[in-house]
Order: C-alpha cells, then structure tokens, then sequence
C-alpha cells in the first residue's frame, strides 16, 4: 500500500493544485503540506477528514488501507424510495453467501440486458 504521503500528492496533483492552495484550504503552512507529503508528519483526524472531503475519498483512501477511491457522498444517494445505497449495501452484506452470489448474478443479468437494449 501506498504510503499517506504519496497519495495526498497524487490528489493534489490530480487536482492541479499548488500547495500553497491546499495549504491555503486546510489554514496551515505550506511546510505542513510539504511534511505530510514527504511522510514526515500526518495530519490531525480534523484535518485528514477535511482532506477526505475536499478531494472526495474516504480516510482510509488516504491513509493507504484500502485502495478503492470513492466519494463517501454517494453512500447516501438515494436509489429508490427510502432507499441509498448505503442501504443497499448494508442489506446485500446481511444476506448469506449464496443470497449474495445470486445478487450479483442477477445485477450482472440486468447489466447485460441493460447493453443488449442499448444496442438495439
């Protein structure tokens, strides 16, 4: 896994900022931005969450403990009546192991009727 450092840096330079403009953000020096990318130090949970936001990852994204990149945001977008996808998600994890691969069977049935009506 990717070291705190690194990743802070890809994000930033993704983003195609300076900084002195995360910096900025974040109300600290640019040394301190500097120290977080060089690994020397790492930022308070205050500001790893505000980091979380502003570059639309989760802090364990950031933290390097998992390398899916996501935008937390989207757990609570709404899918269907009184349902997100947090819901969902925390439905489709209760089932058990066979429920679960008859799930993804039949979400990868609709992907593929989905391309199938697309194409015609």
């Amino acid at each position: 896994m990717a070291a705190f450092g690194d990743i802070l840096n890809e994000l930033r330079e993704e983003r195609g900022i300076y900084q002195k403009e995360l910096a900025a953000y974040l109300n600290v020096s640019i040394s301190t931005v500097s120290n977080y990318e060089q690994n020397v130090h790492q930022p308070d949970s205050e500001t790893l969450c505000k980091l979380a936001d502003y570059f639309g990852v989760t802090t364990d994204y950031l933290l390097g403990r998992t390398t899916y990149r996501f935008d937390p945001a989207r757990l609570n977008k709404s899918i269907a009546a009184h349902y997100t996808a947090a819901d969902l998600l925390n439905s489709a994890l209760q089932l058990s192991s066979r429920d679960r691969t008859s799930l993804l069977d039949y979400l990868e049935l609709l992907t593929l009727r989905a391309q199938v009506s697309k194409q015609h």
